[in-house]
């Protein structure tokens, strides 16, 4: 099975482990999972950005701790459809805040006689104080990376 994912990145966290080995085992032991880093003008609309480089390197790291990598390709992606409407996928994972970026890319493939993807949501991964963990409560020194808080 070929499964994608998409996103930012931006301070690889907890949430992100959880997406990518949703997508993993969602492709089996022989399917292959497409991460799509997001770069360009989409950045802009965030409060501060990693360089993707830096994001890259976090998103490896974890694959070759979890002998993924031989079953991954990572590749740019520059809006919200990636590579979901133009290559061969079976299922695109997603978080309850991108579930309607899956829903549009669907869409798209639709009208462009493509089968939909199969859209698997994985709940948000939650903090200590059960928020939401993100990139951008780590930026502010809410959290760490594992959702642990660190001030009042």
């Amino acid at each position: 099975m070929k499964v994608c994912v998409g996103g930012t990145f931006n301070i690889f966290h907890k949430g992100h482990e959880e997406i990518l080995d949703k997508a993993f085992e969602t492709a089996g032991k022989e399917g292959i999972v497409y991460i799509g880093i997001l770069v360009g003008e989409m950045l802009k609309n965030k409060n501060f950005a990693v360089p993707k480089e830096d994001r890259e390197k976090e998103v490896k790291k974890y694959l070759l701790n979890n002998n993924y990598e031989k079953r991954s390709v990572i590749k740019e992606i520059y809006d919200i459809y990636g590579l979901a409407v133009d290559m061969d996928f079976d299922a695109i994972v997603v978080s309850p805040e991108s579930i309607k970026n899956a829903e549009a890319i669907n869409n798209e493939r639709i009208k462009t006689g493509k089968n939909p993807l199969k859209i698997i949501k994985i709940p948000f991964v939650l903090a200590q104080d059960n928020k939401p963990i993100s990139s951008t409560r780590i930026h502010k020194g809410e959290i760490n990376k594992e959702g642990k808080i660190l001030k009042k």
